[in-house]
């Protein structure tokens, strides 16, 4: 009797173990598509809405879409600081903002180079992804020393080969003009909300930045990653592109980067999926816009609307925000240099592909080594 119980109480155990280990697949799936918490995303949604919408609407006004760019990748700034003081969130977008004014400086003096320099198409392609590279896990370093949110390089990717790669450039001190101004309003649309007594925080001067050795080095490590990623994606994607005849390999890199921010290796892989998944829905949407025609003024308050979707969702789930993230960045793209949509989308959802694909692989590769080592330990001691 006793002999049968326990059988009967191990049998138990392993169809718990059994039944568990074969849920575990469907709660990560799950998860991906979870909705987290809200927290007040409406006022950095709108803030960034107005901040992106208000120097678009200007250019349209004066003809001046091919400077439209410029001021897109400004309007970055008021993607910082979303959620903090106002003294903390004053200096987040000014270095930020300053720091992205930066890039696109750098940006638009490799695209003149490359006719100063006499470069064909393919040399200027390499030297955009390398120059690109270095970029992913410079920035990378730079955003994590001042402990900037959000974290990583994907912005600063996406802003300096976005332009870069622009083959009309237009004249430089306008580029900077509209840069300059776009930062410089979100800056203001940042401290709007103390107009407001009831939104208004204390204004203390934020505490100095310090890191641990450890902290130190985990930046170091991250900008690694970065470097790897972006690289890796971009070389890929290029070679690819050679013989299947895409472009826009830029956008590998930045699918790249994305599964590199997370808490654990589920929740980067996670993002890389979702990422995939997103794009593609965003994709039928974005579809569906062009096919409308929509005029010029349509199309900067469709990309006022989607940066407002993106920030709503940004923090709480990941899949909804892509499905923004990507009519948002295309449009902006034929906005600053008009080409043929049906190609736009195809290499958009191809790099993303691979980009995702290689983010994911630089994101397991350590923990898949950790266990071989620990095997291997294992079995030496065994």
């Amino acid at each position: 009797m006793e002999r049968n119980l326990e059988a009967d109480a191990s049998a138990a155990v392993v169809r718990l173990i059994l039944r568990r280990k074969a849920s575990r697949p469907l709660k990560a799936v799950a998860e991906m598509f979870t909705m987290g918490p809200g927290n007040k995303d409406h006022h950095p949604a709108l803030r960034c809405a107005v901040g992106v919408f208000v120097p678009l609407i200007a250019l349209t006004l004066l003809g001046r879409l091919d400077l439209a760019v410029f001021a897109s990748f400004g309007a970055f700034t008021g993607i910082y600081g979303r959620n903090e003081p106002h003294s903390v969130r004053f200096r987040s977008q000014l270095r930020a903002g300053g720091f992205m004014l930066f890039i696109i400086l750098c940006a638009t003096l490799i695209a003149r180079g490359e006719h100063a320099w006499g470069l064909d198409a393919t040399a200027y392609s390499w030297l955009l992804i390398v120059a690109t590279t270095v970029v992913a896990g410079a920035c990378s370093v730079v955003v994590a020393a001042w402990r900037l949110r959000p974290g990583g390089s994907l912005f600063h990717i996406f802003a300096f080969a976005a332009i870069a790669s622009i083959p009309t450039q237009p004249p430089l001190w306008e580029a900077t003009v509209v840069a300059v101004l776009t930062t410089g309003f979100c800056l203001l649309v940042g401290m709007s909300a103390r107009v407001v007594k009831s939104h208004r925080t204390p204004w203390k001067r934020p505490p100095r930045i310090r890191h641990t050795p450890a902290e130190r080095r985990a930046i170091w490590l991250e900008g690694g990653g970065y470097l790897i990623a972006a690289g890796l994606a971009g070389t890929i994607a290029t070679l690819v592109g050679e013989r299947l005849g895409f472009g826009h390999t830029y956008w590998a890199m930045v699918a790249a980067v994305v599964p590199l921010v997370g808490h654990s290796t589920r929740h980067r892989v996670s993002r890389g999926i979702q990422r995939i998944a997103g794009t593609v829905v965003g994709l039928v949407l974005l579809a569906g816009i062009l096919w409308l025609n929509p005029a010029p003024w349509a199309m900067v308050l469709v990309i006022a609307a989607c940066q407002f979707g993106a920030e709503m969702f940004i923090a709480r789930q990941y899949f909804i925000a892509q499905l923004f993230v990507t009519p948002l960045a295309l449009i902006a793209t034929l906005l600053a240099a008009p080409v043929d949509p049906g190609l736009l989308l195809r290499d958009r959802i191809i790099e993303t592909v691979i980009g995702a694909a290689v983010g994911v692989a630089v994101v397991v590769a350590p923990a898949v080594w950790r266990r071989v080592r620990v095997r291997q330990a294992a079995l030496i001691e065994g």
